[in-house]
């Protein structure tokens, strides 16, 4: 009786598994044909990306390698790199967009054009897509070249987040707010600044001597 009892259910169970194959066969099939796409385009998509990937790196290094043969030639002109980074920001992805832009801002400010390299150390700082460390490092860029003229409260605006504990850039912030203080007459908080830098071991070696430098023309 239990054979037959079994058997029976068996039946029951393939009868409602082919009614509910007729019923729902085709969605079955579109799901499949679905999964089978999306896998293909994910795989594409991800050939594409290193396709793109590689052509940006080719193009960087060329850039580059112009940066590199300029002063070599002793023309000095860096209009070209400039030209060909300026090309790999408007089409490279991210990563290297944001590279070539701190590269062409810096050959800018190297030929004089600093209302140019502030505005491209601007534009990665304000940049969400980019690295955090790279957005912080035009931060301290953009201050930097300003600090014998720029507004004092922009300048600490930009530089006081980069102080913070654990922040790649903190021994520089530090030592450019201490210039910002100095510029400023606040003396007495630059040496506290200068001394507490130029004892962290974890600190720059050059940034821990310039520290003592400035400290001891500054009277300690």
């Amino acid at each position: 009786m239990v054979d037959i009892f079994d058997e029976v259910d068996e039946d029951l169970r393939a009868e409602r598994a082919k009614n509910l194959l007729v019923r729902y066969g085709g969605v079955i099939v579109a799901g499949c044909v679905a999964v089978v796409a999306a896998t293909g385009g994910w795989q594409t998509w991800h050939w594409w990306q290193a396709k793109q990937d590689t052509a940006a790196a080719a193009q960087f290094v060329g850039a580059m390698n112009l940066a590199e043969v300029s002063p070599i030639a002793g023309a000095g002109n860096q209009s070209p790199a400039i030209a060909a980074f300026d090309a790999l920001t408007a089409a490279a992805p991210p990563g290297y967009r944001t590279l070539a832009r701190l590269r062409a801002a810096a050959l800018k400010a190297q030929q004089g054009d600093l209302p140019g390299a502030l505005a491209l150390w601007d534009q990665v700082a304000g940049d969400s897509s980019a690295d955090p460390l790279l957005r912080d490092l035009a931060s301290l860029l953009w201050a930097e070249r300003q600090l014998d003229k720029g507004d004092p409260a922009l300048l600490e605006a930009r530089l006081k987040p980069l102080i913070l504990p654990g922040n790649a850039w903190r021994p520089m912030a530090r030592e450019q707010l201490a210039l910002l203080d100095l510029r400023q007459g606040r003396a007495d908080v630059a040496k506290a600044t200068l001394r507490a830098l130029a004892e962290d071991v974890t600190a720059p070696a050059g940034v821990r001597g310039r520290s003592s430098a400035m400290l001891g023309q500054l009277g300690g």
